[in-house]
């Protein structure tokens, strides 16, 4: 196959207007050259009859030509021989074109024109253009083979969403292809690897589908490694997701993340940490769900049984604040090197406000705090439920200048939440609920502690400077019975 040129323009760009004269005469005169436009059909015909040219011009149809030699700008002279490219000029370079011309065995006359000039960008370059390119690039090559939904000509994507059980009840981000290959670039995965496989009904979750979800749920690619390590998490048969699904109690999954990249990636560890207003915590809270919801086929009223839910089975993430914290990072108690972040998993219900504003040292303050953890489900429930606490600021300056990392402060608190047993039995202050007598009434001078041991008491430090506040989550069943906490690597799925 012989050499030849091809010149790639657009209607709109000047000096493509420029050139077109000299590579119209060029064609009549029978040299190898084909001239490609960018431009649809009318606009492409409109600029021929205004110059007058009558040479034939090739549409590049859907782009597939320039996205296949990917010029940055336009006219693009490009060299080709047996369709292997062999030099190119981009923009307008007199000498450099006549060379490349000559190359290709023809003369091409440039007299009158300048010496250079910028080309302008080409289409490819337009961002909404080269997001199409490369949602049909990994369309080709199967790095996305999710089904395409189909909507009809007058239907709004935000109700057919809603319409056909895609959503959290909230209107979500429609997940176009486009939007979706650009949220991937997050990741070095491929979008086919397998996260896990989602209870109950066992679902495959791949980058891809995870990366829908979450598209969905309005995340940014920053945070879509923390989803995919938070998914990762969900599916680890210790958690029990198909349980947590499936039980009456409220509580859903709590995403703590802790570590250097929670900063770069948005997430919130100081005021209103646990609430509204920041994207990251919100979508990548809520892209967790959506994949139990979407993936795995856990929907309200119907495989999730919960008879109340929590406000926070949306969407609950939040950040560990390591600035000022009096422990270690969680990632490091979890098991986790030092500077690696991490998300931890809990099945948590809704968290509860605990203020203690005189406390001034330690023993005060996990006094106080030891109150609220024995509210936890019931005073008088014992070993079933575990706790978490997010310890503020203020609160956390009193340990931390005390001196009282996790370990001291978890047995301060086994100790204070541990009862009399004869006032946890049934009937004792007149609540029905309680031990069984007939199992634990022979030492009702005996002791009791509230949680099964003190990895059962998850701290964190989170929250605004300002209050002398504290929270509490009560959890779901604990160990067997139940779920078990599960902290995995943000940094495999970056």
């Amino acid at each position: 196959m012989a050499r030849e040129l091809v010149a790639i323009i657009k209607h709109d760009c000047p000096v493509c207007v420029e050139l077109l004269p000299a590579l119209d005469a060029a064609a009549q005169d029978g040299a190898p050259l084909r001239i490609v436009s960018q431009s649809g059909g009318g606009d492409t015909a409109a600029l021929w009859e205004r110059l007058r040219l009558v040479s034939p011009v090739e549409i590049d149809e859907e782009l597939a030509l320039s996205a296949l030699y990917d010029p940055d700008a336009v006219p693009a002279l490009l060299l080709l021989d047996g369709g292997e490219e062999r030099g190119r000029v981009e923009g307008l370079a007199r000498d450099r074109i006549a060379d490349l011309a000559a190359e290709a065995g023809f003369a091409l006359h440039l007299d009158g024109l300048p010496a250079h000039r910028p080309g302008c960008a080409s289409r490819t370059r337009d961002p909404l253009v080269a997001a199409t390119l490369a949602a049909r690039a990994a369309r080709a090559d199967g790095r996305l083979r999710s089904r395409t939904l189909r909507l009809g000509a007058h239907e709004d994507p935000f109700e057919a969403l809603h319409e056909r059980g895609l959503t959290d009840g909230l209107p979500v981000v429609p997940p176009t292809p486009e939007r979706v290959v650009a949220l991937l670039e997050g990741t070095r995965r491929h979008p086919q690897d397998v996260v896990g496989i989602v209870p109950p009904y066992g679902g495959t979750a791949t980058v891809e589908k995870v990366a829908v979800n979450a598209m969905m749920a309005g995340c940014l690619p920053e945070h879509l490694p923390f989803v995919l390590a938070a998914v990762e998490a969900a599916c680890e048969e210790r958690f029990t997701m198909h349980g947590l699904l499936a039980t009456t109690h409220p509580a859903g999954p709590l995403i703590v993340a802790s570590g250097p990249l929670t900063e770069r990636a948005g997430l919130n560890a100081r005021g209103n940490c646990l609430g509204q207003g920041n994207r990251a915590n919100l979508a990548i809270g809520r892209s967790l769900q959506l994949v139990v919801r979407n993936i795995g086929g856990g929907r309200p009223q119907i495989e999730d049984r919960s008879a109340h839910g929590n406000p926070g089975k949306l969407g609950a993430c939040f950040a560990e604040l390591q600035e000022g914290s009096p422990w270690e990072p969680l990632s490091v108690d979890r098991g986790f090197g030092a500077g690696e972040t991490t998300v931890t998993l809990w099945a948590a219900e809704a968290p509860r406000l605990i203020v203690d504003q005189i406390a001034r040292d330690p023993e005060g303050l996990c006094a106080s705090l030891a109150l609220a953890l024995q509210s936890v489900a019931h005073p008088k429930q014992l070993f079933i439920w575990d706790a978490l606490l997010v310890v503020g600021p203020e609160h956390g300056r009193i340990l931390r200048e005390a001196g009282w990392d996790r370990a001291r402060t978890r047995a301060e608190l086994m100790r204070l939440t541990t009862s009399r047993i004869g006032d946890m039995l049934r009937g004792a202050g007149g609540s029905p609920e309680g031990l069984d007598p007939a199992v634990f009434g022979g030492n009702p001078d005996g002791m009791i502690p509230k949680f099964a041991g003190p990895d059962r008491i998850g701290l964190v430090h989170a929250g605004g400077s300002a209050g002398l506040f504290s929270m509490v989550y009560g959890m779901w069943a604990s160990g067997e019975i139940g779920s078990t906490p599960v902290t995995r690597s943000v940094e495999p799925w970056m």
